[in-house]
């Protein structure tokens, strides 16, 4: 049950109105509260520009010095590897860079991606090891290696360079690698610092395609923006400046995308190409993607991607749905595992201001999906754990208004390494300290808690289901693509009529409102995986409901179909 402090932004003053006169009341608003008030910056925002909204991929620190060392193995045939991150920015990121290195006819390379639960993050001494018996001469890292100087360290004893792409914070002692790619490192004055994995690849292969004297035209490096898309909406990265470019184009190219395997995933999700929104990557494409490792198969995820090959790409994107499945399903259970010990542990010792929960049987990689939810239905902060081989590793997440961080930086003494940002991150402990983790988890609690304010969801304006139509659609999708930093606009409909509740869906977890007009039209307002008790005020038929919501537009199965996206009732 959702628990949020909802307020209705206030008018914009006349002189911003009359700067924004050119657009209508409504977007003048939504982009008054985005910080654009004047007229050259909304249209920048509203039309990107791609040669005028990137930046120059040499202003990236380290930037000479990869290329240079990258057109030396190429001259001398050596051999690369590609080592990428599982994730869904990650493995776009090795696919650019390895169709990059087969465009311009090097084949000496090769794609790397470490088994999540048996590797972990970032670089690993067994892997490099391995690479320096394969004959390895250098690697290129895609989404890490800001962390690993033990393991560059290791490379460069056994002969093996390392050029870092990579977009992670800097834990205070940089790599002695080749060359660093990365805009958040110390003295690099690259203009946007918000750059995915892929975005940094990116840059890369943009600086290599405008060397002039390899096999690869300049500007043919735009065909892998349907990747650095997806990858960029995928890692939530905010979605503006240069990420916004990247992804508004990487849509448009992925609308197109002539990859087989994306092609058979689409016709077997009822996804319109030609229609497709970053909804879709974030959530239809990108858990796909994500499931490969989740479930231990991370390279049936680079396989999709890259493959030319039919019969392989419908074998693939099968697979894939398959495992993705059988991900939600572990995890469903696995919530309703977990809401039964929550629950019985308040009714025999109270509610506590934390929830620490593990079990050495859970997958560590799924704790992450549960405590996403989990953190909703019980709004505190939610820690959860399992166990790798002989590792005792977790997820947690904030509800929102403590910060997790704060937290685990408080109690850092519990664990062997934690990290991630204020709402989400990640950590291990030792065997003997997890029975301790929930008391001290508490008392650090209790010592930084609730240091922001009360988190306050921003409604954007009243609507009314009248309003609620084709142009009203058309006019909010000018600023898309939405996400973090551009948030979708967000309505209040108040005191509307409800004609019928119903659930819908294969398993019936979903809920369906149908809400009529001053005409007798009907507009349906759905909530997944929600009920009608799912909110504080109960939505009844023929009763009045105040209705947080979106307003977007359904493609599936090829039907469009105009629909409010419940957030709250209250």
């Amino acid at each position: 049950m959702k628990n949020k402090d909802y307020r209705l932004r206030d008018p914009i003053d006349k002189s911003a109105a009359l700067e924004l006169s050119s657009f209508s009341p409504l977007v003048q608003k939504l982009l008054f509260y985005r910080e654009i008030r004047n007229n050259q910056l909304a249209t920048d925002f509203l039309r990107p520009d791609y040669e005028k909204h990137t930046h120059n991929p040499f202003l990236l620190k380290d930037m000479e010095r990869a290329i240079s060392r990258i057109l030396e193995a190429v001259k001398l045939q050596e051999k690369i590897l590609i080592y990428s991150d599982y994730d869904a920015d990650g493995i776009p990121g090795g696919v650019i860079l390895r169709e990059f290195f087969d465009k311009i006819g090097h084949q000496n390379v090769e794609n790397y991606i470490p088994h999540r639960s048996a590797e972990g993050f970032g670089l690993n001494e067994e892997a490099v090891k391995r690479f320096k018996d394969s004959g390895v001469n250098l690697i290129i890292t895609v989404d890490c290696g800001t962390a690993d100087s033990a393991h560059i360290d290791l490379a460069n004893r056994l002969g093996i360079d390392v050029i870092i792409t990579d977009h992670h914070e800097p834990n205070g002692h940089m790599p002695n690698a080749c060359a660093i790619i990365n805009p958040k490192q110390k003295d690099c004055n690259y203009p946007d610092k918000n750059l995915c994995g892929s975005g940094v690849v990116y840059k890369l292969v943009q600086a290599l395609a405008s060397v002039g004297h390899l096999p690869f035209k300049q500007g043919q490096e735009k065909w892998f923006l349907d990747l650095v898309g997806m990858a960029t909406i995928s890692d939530m990265v905010p979605l503006i400046g240069e990420n916004r470019t990247l992804a508004y184009y990487g849509l448009r190219v992925l609308r197109k995308t002539p990859r087989v395997g994306l092609l058979k995933l689409f016709r077997k999700l009822y996804i319109s190409e030609r229609n497709l929104t970053e909804d879709d990557v974030s959530f239809t494409l990108a858990p796909r993607i994500n499931a490969a490792s989740r479930m231990d198969q991370p390279m049936d995820a680079f396989k999709l991607l890259i493959t030319k090959n039919l019969s392989e790409a419908d074998a693939v994107s099968n697979h894939l749905n398959k495992i993705n499945d059988e991900r939600k399903g572990i995890v469903a259970n696995l919530i309703k595992e977990i809401r039964h010990i929550v629950n019985e542990k308040r009714a025999s010792v109270g509610e506590k201001e934390v929830i620490v929960v593990g079990n050495p049987k859970w997958r560590p990689a799924l704790l992450g999906l549960a405590a996403n939810v989990l953190v909703e239905d019980f709004n505190r902060p939610v820690f959860l754990w399992g166990r790798d081989g002989g590792s005792i590793k977790g997820s947690c997440r904030s509800e929102g208004v403590s910060n997790i961080l704060s937290i685990m930086n408080e109690s850092k003494d519990c664990f062997s390494e934690f990290g991630g940002h204020e709402f989400a991150g990640g950590f291990s402990i030792d065997n003997e300290k997890v029975h301790f983790l929930e008391d001290r988890l508490v008392e650090a609690y209790k010592k930084v808690g609730k240091e922001e304010t009360e988190k306050i969801e921003w409604v954007d304006s009243h609507l009314h289901p009248d309003d609620a139509n084709e142009n009203l659609w058309r006019e909010l999708r000018e600023l898309a693509p939405f996400g973090v930093g551009n948030s979708k606009p967000l309505f209040l409909m108040e005191n509307v009529p409800v004609k019928s509740v119903r659930q819908f869906g294969k398993d019936n977890n979903h809920l369906e409102i149908s809400i009529p007009n001053s005409s007798g039209m009907e507009m349906k307002a759905v909530a997944f995986f929600s009920k009608p008790d799912s909110f504080k005020m109960l939505p009844e038929p023929g009763g009045k409901i105040n209705l947080v919501a979106h307003l977007e537009k359904s493609f599936f199965q090829n039907r469009p179909e105009l629909r409010l996206r419940i957030v709250d009732i209250v």
